[in-house]
């Protein structure tokens, strides 16, 4: 039995358990958003162009890092495969995109080699990769 004299202990709310979700929704909305970027090719440093122009998503993404290392839509390959591969993504009677994204440092020459293996491929159309400054 409580006496009438009796003070009411204070009445708390106890936020940590509250904060604790929110910190966990936090969480999962930052890593969810670090999923959601899409990246084409391997990471190298693209030269700047003033006049570079968004081009339309592609599948068919060339990479020639600064090493000099060739890669099609992310796998390693060898120069002489390269036509071959990009013709059998294509197909036949198509034509399709191709984005050549060359690192800053890689030789102009190594560029052209590149450029040169994909002309021959019938329905090829190139673009090289830049970014604005």
């Amino acid at each position: 039995m409580r006496l009438l004299d009796d003070p009411e202990p204070p009445l708390q709310i106890n936020i940590v358990p509250m904060i604790d979700v929110m910190f966990a929704l936090l969480t999962f909305f930052i890593m969810s958003t670090l999923f959601l970027t899409r990246s084409e090719g391997l990471p190298v440093n693209l030269p700047k162009a003033a006049s570079s122009q968004q081009q339309s998503s592609t599948p068919i993404t060339v990479t020639l890092d600064q090493k000099g290392q060739l890669s099609l839509n992310r796998k390693s390959i060898a120069i002489n495969d390269l036509a071959e591969a990009v013709h059998q993504l294509i197909g036949p009677n198509q034509e399709d995109l191709v984005i050549i994204n060359a690192d800053e440092q890689v030789t102009h020459g190594q560029v052209i080699a590149v450029m040169d293996r994909l002309r021959q491929v019938q329905g090829a159309k190139l673009a090289i990769a830049t970014q604005k400054p």
